[in-house]
Formats: structure tokens, C-alpha cells, sequence
């Protein structure tokens, strides 16, 4: 059993349900967000694309990859888009080992 279902995605709309304002202004505010403006379109549904792919959201990634394609990203771009993010998220791992390293130094003194 998965508690993705992708059928789900088209209810997102009914979050609105059980606070309308509150649903209304980040409606408006998502809405905002992805109009045209210093970056494309396209540039912004690539970003949301990586970044759903950082998040793990399966909703967010299956609107995206459609939304790219939509807005003329072929598969090269979507795919370099994930391979970024999925780098930036490694590199987030990563850089905690200096932590560790620090915790190691400490210890060991």
C-alpha cells in the first residue's frame, strides 16, 4: 500500500476546504511565484522540477515533468535540472562531515 495515490493531485485545489482565506492568499502568492519575471517560465517549472526531486514529493514531480514539457524543456534539461539538485543535496550530506570531523577532533583531544 502507498500513500502516494496520483489521483490526488488534481483534489489540491481542496485544501481550500477547511481555511479558504488562508488557502486563497497561497494560492495567490504559488500563482505570483511562477509568473514570467526575471526567469522564464520554463526556467521556474525546471527549478520546481529539481527541487521536487530534492523534497522527494511525488505530486510535485509528476505536475513538473508534465509542466516542463509543457512549457518546452526536453527530457536533456529536466534530467541536468535533477542531476543538480540531486549534486546540491549530496553536497549538503557531504559538507556535514566536518562536523563529524570536528566532533572526532574533540573527542580524541
Amino acid at each position: 500500500m502507498s500513500y502516494y495515490n496520483p489521483t490526488d493531485l488534481p483534489k489540491f485545489g481542496n485544501i481550500s476546504q477547511y481555511q479558504p482565506d488562508l488557502a486563497a492568499k497561497f494560492f495567490e502568492w504559488y500563482g505570483a511565484v511562477f509568473e514570467e519575471g526575471a526567469l522564464t517560465q520554463r526556467e521556474k517549472s525546471l527549478i520546481a522540477l529539481a527541487v521536487a526531486h530534492t523534497v522527494q514529493c511525488p505530486y510535485c514531480i509528476d505536475a513538473y515533468t508534465t509542466d516542463s514539457l509543457q512549457k518546452g524543456a526536453t527530457e536533456q534539461m529536466m534530467m541536468e535540472a535533477v542531476h543538480v539538485a540531486a549534486a546540491i543535496r549530496g553536497g549538503a550530506s557531504m559538507v556535514h562531515a566536518v562536523q563529524m570531523m570536528n566532533k572526532v577532533d574533540e573527542v580524541s583531544m
